[in-house]
């Protein structure tokens, strides 16, 4: 007998055949069936006791448990074997769970106890079709420009350095809206959350628009704290979500199939992309990224199978215009630190190593200090006290007037306690006093710490002169300390005067040893 049981309404065919008393080779004509099939069939009816009439009266399910009833023996020992199975696949399941056993070890441990059982094939077979039992797969249905998946794939592509001939690996990101199946994917400089920051930007412009919400899996780029519930987000990544006006989702921790269109992508991705390019060598990343875009282009435009249109038409039709603006400026990448404000009132960008000022009452606070290319912000508990442009100068520094305290501006007004001050004073006396100024500011922690020193080396001038003082600092710019101390010593001890005999070309002195150029001729 066929593997296969037949269908109820092919069985009920050859009931109703018997019925009227034609012969198996006729219903074999009729039917289609095999003649061993309906000769069967045909005693399996027998043995039941019933006549005909009766057995087409039966519903499905009372026909169908006669006949498996009067199955001949062979399929009685296979069911046999399979029941056998299914007794145990929970214990195959919990058991495939713990560390260290295979599949093997259960197939073997399953033979011991019933040799007559099934061979590995089968049983991993079986094994697979209980297992997907047991998860079934749920179907999301979508709403147009609702949500947007992102994940890397998990293959990098890679293009060659022309000059050194090394082999650049990229990540490669990737985003797709699952309701149209438009999809973007761009090779990174690396998997940093600037550069994919970077990459969400590109992946907007190229869907021209902006979905309602972006899910990803909790990778470290986009979850800074997992939680089943209400996930952490790096504050770089919700900076870019509240400029874009776009909701962030993660996946539950440990269930990728949350995001099931980008899994699927990334598939797709390998075959409609990586495949046809797998042969060409880049020489840089534009290069390997515009070969990406063409080919992800050519695949939007194929109709999806068993349908008339294709993934570039659903969406331009149905997506693309419920789609949000994009902003009128893309999202500029931000960098985020934290820091204490200095007794004199300034804090450190550490990437420059520039001080800026705040409100002096802020002396000894904890501040967050946010900045881009063009402007330094800075924050405490949640409010901004100072913005500044930013200055990619060393060492140096940008105050304003108002964050003063009111001592300090009187001072300042009768001193001119500036760095343009002192450095314009030291620049009139001459250009190595003005030099070592420059020297003793960038020698100090903060700059208010050199008004001190310069002002009496200018006070000096008046004691000691212009010139001696102009030599001192040239004296003293021979050595590696900068400060009042030195210019004041050298004066005390008259040392600038010696550097200025050093100068003098030296002569010797004339007498009779000195044969002159007249002596050489004579020889």
């Amino acid at each position: 007998m066929a593997n296969k049981s037949l269908s109820m309404q092919k069985l009920r065919q050859i009931l109703l055949f018997l019925k009227r008393g034609y012969s198996e080779r006729s219903i074999v004509k009729q039917t289609g069936i095999s003649r061993q099939t309906v000769h069967q069939y045909a005693r399996l009816f027998l043995e039941t006791g019933s006549d005909y009439n009766t057995l087409l009266t039966l519903s499905d399910h009372q026909l169908h448990s006669i006949i498996e009833g009067n199955k001949p023996e062979k399929e009685q020992v296979r069911d046999t074997r399979k029941s056998q199975f299914l007794d145990q696949i929970d214990y195959f399941i919990l058991e495939l769970k713990r560390v260290g056993v295979t599949r093997q070890l259960l197939w073997q441990e399953y033979l011991e106890a019933h040799p007559s059982g099934f061979q590995y094939s089968r049983f991993c077979e079986l094994l697979d079709i209980e297992t997907g039992r047991r998860k079934p797969s749920m179907h999301f249905s979508h709403n147009p420009a609702e949500l947007m998946e992102i994940d890397f794939a998990g293959s990098k592509l890679h293009y060659v350095d022309k000059k050194s001939g090394e082999i650049i690996e990229c990540p490669v990101l990737i985003g797709v809206l699952p309701f149209s199946g438009y999809a973007y994917v761009e090779a990174l400089d690396n998997a940093s959350l600037p550069q994919v920051i970077k990459g969400l930007n590109n992946m907007l412009n190229y869907l021209g628009g902006v979905p309602l919400n972006a899910i990803s899996d909790n990778m470290r780029q986009w979850v800074s704290k997992s939680c089943r519930y209400e996930p952490t987000f790096p504050q770089m990544l919700e900076q870019w979500s509240i400029h874009n006006h776009i909701g962030l989702l993660a996946t539950r921790p440990g269930f990728p199939k949350d995001k099931p269109s980008v899994e699927n992508q990334v598939l797709i991705t390998y075959r409609r992309v990586y495949a046809l390019i797998r042969n060409t060598t880049f020489h840089s990343r534009t290069e390997l990224n515009n070969a990406i875009l063409q080919k992800l282009e050519e695949h939007h435009r194929q109709n999806f199978q068993k349908k008339t249109y294709s993934r570039y038409q659903l969406f331009n039709s149905e997506e693309k215009p419920l789609l949000q603006p994009l902003p009128q400026t893309p999202y500029e990448l931000r960098h985020y630190t934290r820091g204490k404000v200095h007794k004199n009132y300034y804090v450190v960008v550490g990437e420059d190593w520039h001080f800026y000022s705040v409100p002096s009452t802020y002396v000894g606070k904890e501040v967050q200090i946010v900045y881009d290319s063009d402007c330094v912000e800075i924050y405490h508990r949640q409010e901004r006290i100072a913005l500044h442009k930013r200055s990619f100068k060393k060492h140096a520094y940008t105050t304003e007037w108002e964050h003063m305290p009111e001592n300090h501006k009187r001072i300042a007004e009768q001193k001119g306690w500036n760095p343009e001050y002192y450095l314009r004073k030291a620049s009139e006396n001459g250009v190595f006093t003005r030099e070592f100024f420059d020297k003793l500011m960038q020698s100090k922690i903060t700059i208010h710490q050199a008004y001190g020193p310069c002002l009496g080396i200018l006070r000096l001038i008046t004691e000691y002169g212009p010139a001696r003082v102009e030599s001192a600092c040239k004296r003293a710019l021979m050595g590696s300390k900068y400060n009042y101390g030195v210019v004041k010593t050298i004066l005390k001890n008259n040392m600038d005067l010696i550097v200025e005999l050093t100068e003098l070309p030296s002569q010797i002195p004339a007498h009779t040893n000195i044969r002159g150029a007249d002596f050489y001729k004579t020889i």
